[in-house]
């Protein structure tokens, strides 16, 4: 055997080509989706191919490794060329380039190695192109003949794919693939799965590999322990964990709370108007008044003030699988019109009545001056040591997150609002989450749009019982050297509307 039929004999395998050059082996549920590319592309079938994995189980390492091999095997093919794709370009693109960089970097491959730029790997003749999907993103002109590559494709919009990279392969014929998560029916991804399902059903060819959290933990059984404590932490039904680790698509838009939610919702304890000894409160204050932005969403805000009393149980701080606190809603109170400097004196008695750890405040719009001077009066978590009060300054991306976090308490079990008394304020409450709906925004950013559109309803109570995700992010133990708690507890740190 010559020295060029020793080569080819071994790089005729990926596997082999992982092992030995890159040093990190491709695992059995990366190894099926890798030869079935490399087949087409050897090949020229022109297949397409969707590589559905759940989230950090090694779908970037397989794609990387998958682009140095075809590397290898074109490196003196002049012309050749690879182009990936990813929805934004200064961050998956850069961190694709540095991936497939890291696996050249080897004693095989260094010396034809090139840099040139962050977007752009070339190995001899054969080079590797990645750009941005973003919908403003000027791509025109660049073509792939070895492969192309769709990252995210959940992301992706699939008008900005169909007009500017489907071309880019078509006259070469050349093999496909995209990876992602699932998320909603309508995105790029999920069309694509949907069309490669209904070609294996009439020629048998495997072009959908699926692997969810299980199938990664049976070969890693660490990322099975990490599943399972996020599925702890955010619920089993929490739509992330739905999507990014079970693969299931959720509804783009709706209801946001559902029969199941509001059953997770509703608590059994009696509403309290007092503080009991012992027990640690905080309270979450959504600011409101007029002619003023509703959380950044373009919406004229109401004069319209609400503050939810929560009772914080620390128990699960210690729980290896939860760590964080649990909140129960034992008050609540939304004064209409009522003027911010009597607002502020309503606030004063709050605090001095239920002794609170924490103080999240609405510090958006005029609810800055009120947010500032409770600050200055209990000083800021920023401080040092902290204060009482924890600013929250909404806007899309912030509501956004808050929406998130919200049903990351819910879903855990961690939130339970007192039995119904049948007071106006409950009932008031109750109405605001049955009407409150949402919209999952396409894109990168996996955006929720949440709140409720109809102007009669309005949504202050729900919105200041929905910033009890921002506790989330509190450190209990430095809220406490002030306060009293249960001997022998054990306190450590913890890090945890309307449509526009």
């Amino acid at each position: 055997m010559n020295l060029v039929e020793a080569i080819k004999a071994f790089l005729r395998d990926i596997r082999v080509f992982s092992r030995l050059v890159v040093g990190r082996e491709l695992r059995a549920y990366q190894l099926a989706p890798a030869r079935a590319i490399v087949d087409s592309v050897l090949r020229r079938r022109g297949l397409t191919f969707a590589v559905v994995m759940s989230r950090q189980a090694g779908k970037n390492e397989l794609s990387a490794q998958l682009e140095a091999y075809l590397m290898n095997l074109h490196q003196q093919v002049r012309g050749a060329c690879l182009v990936k794709a990813s929805p934004t370009a200064e961050t998956q693109s850069q961190y694709s380039a540095l991936r497939l960089r890291d696996c050249l970097a080897n004693d095989w491959n260094i010396a034809f190695l090139r840099h040139s730029g962050k977007h752009m790997v070339q190995l001899g003749e054969c080079r590797c192109t990645f750009l941005s999907a973003h919908p403003s993103s000027n791509v025109v002109g660049a073509t792939a003949n070895v492969l192309l590559e769709c990252d995210e494709a959940q992301a992706v919009d699939p008008a900005k794919w169909d007009k500017d990279f489907a071309p880019m392969g078509a006259s070469t014929n050349v093999t496909t693939v995209f990876y992602g998560t699932a998320w909603t029916a309508r995105t790029l991804l999920a069309k694509v799965v949907r069309q490669l399902r209904a070609l294996e059903g009439q020629d048998g060819v495997q072009r959908v590999f699926w692997v969810p959290w299980p199938r990664v933990a049976q070969e890693v059984p660490a990322y099975g322990d990490y599943v399972r404590k996020e599925m702890a932490r955010l619920g089993e039904q929490h739509p992330l964990v739905r999507t990014q680790y079970a693969l299931q698509e959720i509804d783009e838009a709706g209801r946001l709370f559902s029969a199941e939610r509001l059953a997770c919702m509703k608590g059994t304890h009696p509403r309290q108007r007092q503080p009991c000894p012992g027990e640690v409160y905080a309270l979450t204050v959504d600011v409101a008044g007029e002619g003023q932005d509703r959380h950044g969403q373009g919406e004229p805000r109401r004069d319209a003030t609400a503050v939810t009393v929560v009772r914080v149980d620390l128990s699960a701080l210690d729980d290896p699988l939860i760590g964080l606190p649990r909140y129960e809603v034992v008050d609540r109170a939304r004064w209409v019109g009522c003027p911010h400097g009597e607002l502020h004196a309503r606030l004063v008695e709050l605090v001095a009545r239920w002794d609170p750890a924490w103080v999240v405040v609405d510090a958006t719009g005029v609810g800055a001056g009120l947010a500032s001077f409770l600050a200055q009066q209990y000083g800021s978590a920023t401080d040092a040591p902290p204060g009482l009060v924890r600013r929250l300054v909404f806007s899309a991306a912030v509501k956004s997150k808050l929406g998130w976090g919200f049903l990351s308490v819910l879903e855990s079990g961690r939130y339970k609002d007192y039995a119904d008394d049948g007071t106006a304020d409950t009932q008031q409450f109750w109405r605001e989450v049955l009407a409150c709906e949402f919209e999952v925004l396409p894109g990168p950013g996996q955006r929720l749009r949440w709140g409720v559109p109809d102007p009669a309803v309005h949504d202050d109570l729900l919105i200041s019982a929905a910033m009890v995700a921002e506790l989330d992010q509190a450190e209990w133990s430095a809220a406490f050297d002030s306060h009293v708690v249960e001997a022998g507890d054990v306190l450590r740190d913890v890090d945890g509307g309307a449509f526009a």
